[in-house]
């Protein structure tokens, strides 16, 4: 007698069959690092002819205006896509989910809280606040889900008490109440219960992953980082024409433009002719040292800022980190001066510090002492300066203020290096 196992499903166990699926994570903070990943990873998906795509969230939000091409990207995607939240999709995360198609949830995740605030914390101005607001629900409708859920996350003054949501607070959904009222599909504990909820569970899976490259110009083009390296890239280069030689002040000065340029590079913000006209205002700058006039300094430096606003993901951002790297050079060259001075350092070289001093054996002109005390005649009128003869000697003088006629008897009674100063003799 033989023992018959029981028939599986063979609709069940073929599910996926033939079908793949790329699972990209967004992760961290959401910001322009984050855009460049997802355009290659997402690129990528569609050369190789995905079925379907899904985006693990774990993600505190971030800029709004990453959020809004990260958006835009995801809505012109023809392949279906799934967010899964694992932990949390707060701000521009859950944003980012209501552009997919589906969104999946484990039991302890939440997403919500979509308050926009500008970056030092304080409420953003209204005309921000609406069009936000206006994102989160073209974003809902976009997928069929109801809007009014998505304004609360982002505007406080929608009153939802049933959802812990009161009139002053932003709505942030956990899982149960995200199925409530239709934005999750299902609650899964993991990726493979998600596959299985998809209809994917045998599908080919390809895990995309954040290369090294990418996790650096994810953190070089952080809005914190690049003005830290731009201050840092002033301090270095400012304290260097302070010191003798070319040593570490300037190596750092050096290493923190390079990165900052590394990293907008990879990320996909910056290309070679930003580094070109970056090399090129350096020139100039060194130039001006040579060439008088301060025109060719004026375009180096006008070159170099021009060469970081190619490179800015955000214009504002990018103004307001210059803004701060020049405070901070101006506050590090004025320290220095204090201290230093220029007699050290580079500027030693374009500096002239001797000086024609009598000390030091310069005599810009004789003072004839001797001459003090000599009578002579007045050649021509004196206005008070003329010509004089003294003991047949003729003389440039000058008188003490008045005028004297030619042929007057005059007295020298100073003489100041070239200057020999007359008074008129009266006579007896």
């Amino acid at each position: 007698m033989s023992l018959q196992l029981p028939n599986v499903n063979a609709e069940e166990s073929s599910d996926g069959d033939g079908k793949l699926v790329y699972i990209i994570p967004i992760e961290k903070e959401v910001e322009r690092g984050l855009e460049a990943f997802l355009k290659r990873t997402t690129t990528e998906a569609k050369e190789a002819s995905a079925d379907h795509i899904i985006f693990e969230l774990n993600t505190p939000g971030g800029r709004v205006d990453a959020a809004n091409n990260i958006a835009e990207l995801l809505q012109d995607l023809e392949i279906p896509t799934t967010s899964f939240i694992t932990s949390r999709a707060l701000s521009a995360g859950s944003y980012i989910s209501l552009n997919t198609d589906n969104i999946y949830m484990k039991p302890q995740a939440t997403m919500g809280s979509s308050g926009v605030i500008n970056s030092d914390g304080t409420a953003a101005d209204k005309k921000a606040q609406s069009a936000w607001l206006s994102a989160m629900r073209s974003a809902a409708e976009s997928k069929g889900r109801d809007p009014l859920y998505a304004a609360a996350m982002a505007d406080a003054a929608i009153d939802l008490p049933e959802y812990n949501a009161p009139k002053g607070e932003y709505l942030t959904l956990g899982p149960s109440e995200a199925v409530e009222v239709g934005y999750a599909a299902a609650v899964v504990n993991h990726r493979t219960e998600l596959l299985n909820e998809l209809g994917l569970s045998n599908a080919e899976i390809v895990e995309t992953e954040v290369t090294f490259a990418e996790e650096l110009a994810r953190f070089f083009t952080s809005s914190t980082v690049v003005p830290i390296l731009l201050s840092l890239a002033s301090i270095g280069l400012i304290v260097e024409l302070y010191s003798p030689g070319f040593g570490i002040p300037g190596s750092i000065g050096l290493v923190s433009l390079v990165l900052f340029f590394y990293g907008h590079i990879v990320a996909g913000f910056a290309g070679y002719e930003a580094i070109i006209l970056l090399g090129l205002g350096i020139i100039l700058i060194v130039a001006e040292l040579f060439v008088p006039g301060g025109i060719v300094g004026a375009l180096g430096i006008g070159a170099v800022i021009g060469s970081l606003y190619m490179s800015a993901a955000d214009v504002g951002m990018m103004s307001l980190s210059i803004a701060i790297a020049l405070v901070v050079a101006i506050i590090t060259a004025i320290v220095l001066y204090k201290f230093i001075g220029l007699e050290k350092g580079f500027f030693r070289h374009i500096i002239l510090s001797d000086a024609t001093t009598t000390e030091k054996g310069y005599v810009s002109s004789i003072n004839r002492l001797e001459l003090i005390g000599l009578e002579g005649i007045a050649l021509t009128p004196l206005r008070p300066s003329g010509t004089a003869i003294f003991d047949g000697e003729r003389l440039d003088v000058v008188t003490e203020g008045g005028y004297i006629a030619s042929q007057q008897p005059v007295k020298i009674v100073k003489t100041e290096g070239s200057r020999i100063v007359v008074r008129e003799l009266k006579n007896n």
